[in-house]
């Protein structure tokens, strides 16, 4: 029985990952590992002499992919599974010819063994896309490492004999990348070793991208559909109201699911095979298991890892109830306009700051993103980019990433401008249920008069009655209690510690100091959490936030080579609000760089 209960296991994907990475390991050092002299007399007396020198690198090249297909096995892929499937048994055979590795050979064999009883575990569909991308790259590739072969062979031929042609070059390097020694004569071994291995090289390159392709995380069924935006506004004109962060599911990058029934859905975006949701799924909140249900066997059938950042307590519980782990990761502040008041001694700063923005000229007036021209949203649109912190702009769960357009003509907007009647700060807010606002952005000139966003904060609550407005949610505090608690008398010296962590933290990122920002105007606290499917799961996780937040990007110069940054200028990040219609979805990537 417990010989049965291990067996099984060593079937899933966890472990079989990890065995397939050892045995890499075992095959890619054996390539290299002198093997025993007999044994290797006796196969080369049965073979050609090309063929222990093609298994040499066959075999190191089989080690390298099985480390790489390992991570594939982990989340389930069918396609790794039998990729690895194959390798082995080529890794078995290659064992054999090398010099009769047998113990190496048995070891595949028995990785083939574990690897056929547990097919059942490894049903995890690939990308869509990506057949064309490998056979792209298994056509493509292989003529452009012999073109490059060709090349370094013609440019760099002092080390072979004279009267080599083109075409022994040619033939040279269509042979090397699979290890295989060419017609090309060399006038000393180090020449005919720097050739083997460069070429060799080239080719195991090629396999390694043709593996990683086909193994890369799938990113979506397909982006949010013009059909699919309708039914999400439509669940949100009925249900909007329950989550602040409901409308932030209309993002462009977005992908969604729907329940059965259609009375509720799940948005989501793929980074790094992350299924990453955020806030509470759409829609009937009794219709919402359904919803997480549908969303989470989405996520099992492509080998995702399922996360959702910003949902609510009562999202966390249906998110609990599916089997997800749940952990508290900060809380949104919220003013309610009927409680909201400047007066008392709690928020003498905030008079003292406002006090000085009037004095310093600056005006703040509300509007509604409909009442406002395409030429002042033009305006405003590209003074956002202006006043954008850095090349990128941050924000996911939390902002909507286009501003201005004219599908999003409920949202209201907050503008100040100084005592010369130039533009100097805007609030973007978008609309949460009939009666309230989720703040979207928040920008201002860098040289800004200390004040302006409590004076666009404290206008806008104090206009709220005359726009319908009853609540407006503000930013989000990441670990608002360990702040909030920390600091009291009485406080344990774990949570002290902890603390302690944040405020050093707070020196890169601003943590601390969107805590004291919303603390100051005495908000309700509504704690928001992150879920997740596995503690092994938190890494990549992590990593997805960070990503989708962008708080971990690449650099400049690779996001131009990829085509994913901004000319320069920047302007053109965001597409033109002219240039955007309404019935299709647009990419667009203007996002708060300061607040959640």
């Amino acid at each position: 029985m417990v010989v049965g209960n291990w067996f099984g296991a060593v079937r899933t994907p966890l472990w079989v990952s990890r065995i397939v990475f050892v045995v890499g390991v075992v095959v890619l050092a054996s390539a290299y590992l002198p093997g025993i002299a007999a044994r290797t007399r006796l196969v080369n007396e049965l073979v050609p002499d090309s063929f222990p020198a093609a298994a040499t690198t066959g075999g190191a090249a089989i080690g390298v992919i099985l480390i790489v297909l390992s991570r594939g096995l982990r989340r389930g892929k069918y396609r790794a599974w039998l990729l690895a499937l194959l390798l082995t048994v080529l890794a078995a055979g290659i064992h054999l010819l090398r010099g009769l590795q047998a113990e190496q050979a048995f070891l595949s064999v028995l990785l083939v063994v574990l690897l056929v009883t547990a097919r059942r575990s490894f049903t995890a569909r690939p990308d869509p896309r990506s057949l064309r991308r490998v056979v792209q790259v298994l056509v493509a590739g292989p003529v452009l490492a012999v073109a490059l072969g060709w090349l370094w062979l013609t440019l760099d031929s002092d080390g072979q004999v004279p009267g080599t042609d083109g075409w022994d070059r040619l033939s040279q390097a269509a042979l090397g990348l699979l290890g295989i020694p060419g017609p090309v004569d060399f006038v000393s071994t180090s020449s005919r070793t720097v050739a083997a291995v460069g070429l060799v090289i080239l080719g195991a390159a090629v396999l390694l991208v043709a593996v990683v392709t086909a193994l890369a995380p799938a990113g979506g069924p397909h982006p949010i559909t013009a059909a699919e935006q309708a039914r999400v506004r439509g669940l949100l004109r009925e249900w909007g109201w329950v989550d602040s962060l409901a409308y932030f599911a209309t993002r462009d990058d977005r992908s969604v699911v729907f329940s059965p029934t259609g009375r509720s859905a799940v948005s989501y975006r793929v980074i790094g095979g992350v299924s990453f949701s955020a806030g509470d799924p759409l829609g009937h909140p009794d219709d919402w298991p359904q919803a997480v249900a549908a969303w989470l066997e989405e996520t099992r059938s492509y080998g995702w890892a399922p996360a959702n950042l910003g949902c609510s307590e009562r999202g966390a519980h249906v998110y609990h109830q599916a089997g997800l782990e749940v952990l508290e990761v900060g809380d949104e502040a919220v003013l309610h306009a009927s409680e909201f008041s400047l007066d008392g001694r709690s928020m003498r700063h905030v008079r003292q700051a406002i006090s000085r923005a009037r004095r310093a000229g600056i005006t703040v007036s509300v509007r509604r993103v409909r009442d406002l021209a395409p030429e002042q949203r033009e305006t405003l649109r590209g003074k956002a980019i202006a006043w954008r912190d850095g090349s990128i702009e941050r924000g996911f769960a939390m902002a909507l990433g286009r501003f201005g357009q004219a599908r999003d003509d409920g949202g209201l907007v907050v503008i100040a401008t100084d005592a010369d009647g130039e533009l100097a700060g805007l609030l973007s807010f978008v609309p949460w249920g009939d009666d309230a606002l989720s703040l979207d952005l928040m920008r201002r000139t860098s040289d800004a008069t200390n004040g302006i966003v409590e004076l666009m904060v404290a206008t806008l609550m104090e206009e709220a009655e005359h726009f319908g407005i009853s609540k407006v949610s503000l930013n989000f505090s990441a670990f608002r209690s360990v702040f909030a608690r920390g600091e009291r008398l009485g406080a344990g010296p774990v949570l002290r510690a902890w603390r302690s962590v944040l405020l050093w933290a707070s020196r890169f990122a601003q943590i601390e100091a969107l805590y004291r920002s919303n603390a100051k105007y005495h908000p309700d606290w509504v704690p928001r959490f992150l879920v997740y499917g596995d503690i092994t799961d938190l890494p990549r996780v992590a990593t997805a936030v960070l990503r989708a937040e962008a708080l971990l990007v690449a650099p400049d110069w690779y996001r131009r080579l990829s085509r994913k940054a901004p000319r320069a200028g920047a302007v053109e990040e965001i597409p033109s609000i002219a240039a955007v219609p309404e019935q299709r979805p647009t990419p667009s990537d203007v996002r708060e760089s300061t607040r959640r």
